[in-house]
């Protein structure tokens, strides 16, 4: 905010004495809103956004897009292209402050619904959810990878009842992947050990390498790791797992403009 804590105290104070009432209460180990509190926080946000609007509103007339973009990311990726329309948006327009947070899934999607990020890059299980934007960048199958002379890798084709005698590593329960695995999981009654988690997949490749587990991962993320894991789709899951970039119906001239750099940089397929 680049202010300090005690004239962010002196606002606040100002600002109840204005209004009548209190807004947070103080009387407890942490801070929190009052009942009046709670009813301005949503006419303060939409005060914000009302500001923020008259700059964007002015940009589109000028050309000149400034103000700020809040991008989410799903833990553990790692995609070039995603940081690579990041740099092309920075130098295109430079008076946009840019801001990136790592996040699960599910809380990334209640972010943009909630207005705290214009955009997140998510992973979900068939489909992008209900109600927003969004541009797929990844549609493929889930995959068990286990090292050479594990017994599943002299298998041709594997499924998710052929995973139950083994540990599983897999990505963290927040993770669209990880939704995707357990549905197929519950849909057949299946309740297998995940014995590691880990929000990147290289520790993942890592841990079934040394043969502490059958890793479960996509077939993008997979085929990176070919030279010390055999790769077998797991045959009775048919929902894709899917990368999406999601965004609300009602987007400024950041938004779009991302997104549309968002669509040449994943043009040329995934890297990295």
């Amino acid at each position: 905010m680049h202010i300090s804590q005690s004239g962010v105290s002196a606002q606040i104070r100002q600002l109840e004495h204005e209004l009548g009432a209190a807004l947070f209460d103080r009387s407890g180990r942490t801070v929190t809103l009052t009942v009046a509190g709670k009813a301005a926080l949503e006419h303060a946000r939409a005060a914000l956004t009302a500001a923020e609007a008259v700059g964007q509103a002015v940009g589109e007339v000028t050309g000149l897009i400034r103000g700020r973009l809040t991008l989410g990311m799903v833990v553990g990726c790692t995609l070039t292209p995603l940081f690579d329309a990041l740099a092309a948006f920075h130098q295109a327009h430079p008076g946009v402050e840019i801001a990136l947070r790592e996040d699960g899934s599910d809380r990334l999607v209640e972010g943009v619904r909630a207005g705290t990020l214009d955009l997140a890059l998510i992973g979900a299980a068939g489909a992008a959810p209900d109600g927003l934007e969004s541009l797929t960048i990844v549609s493929e199958r889930l995959v068990a990878a286990v090292p050479a002379g594990h017994p599943l890798a002299a298998r041709s084709g594997v499924t998710l009842r052929d995973l139950t005698p083994y540990p599983l590593a897999c990505m963290p329960s927040c993770t669209g992947l990880r939704t995707l695995f357990d549905q197929a999981c519950a849909a057949q009654g299946l309740r297998p050990a995940i014995a590691l988690e880990a929000g990147a997949a290289d520790a993942l490749a890592d841990l079934a390498a040394r043969g502490l587990a059958v890793t479960v991962l996509s077939e993008s993320m997979a085929a990176h790791y070919g030279d010390r894991l055999t790769v077998r789709r797991l045959a009775d899951v048919d929902t894709p797992a899917l990368l999406a970039l999601v965004w609300k119906g009602a987007y400024g001239p950041g938004v779009r403009e991302f997104v549309a750099h968002a669509r040449r940089a994943f043009a040329g397929g995934l890297a990295g």
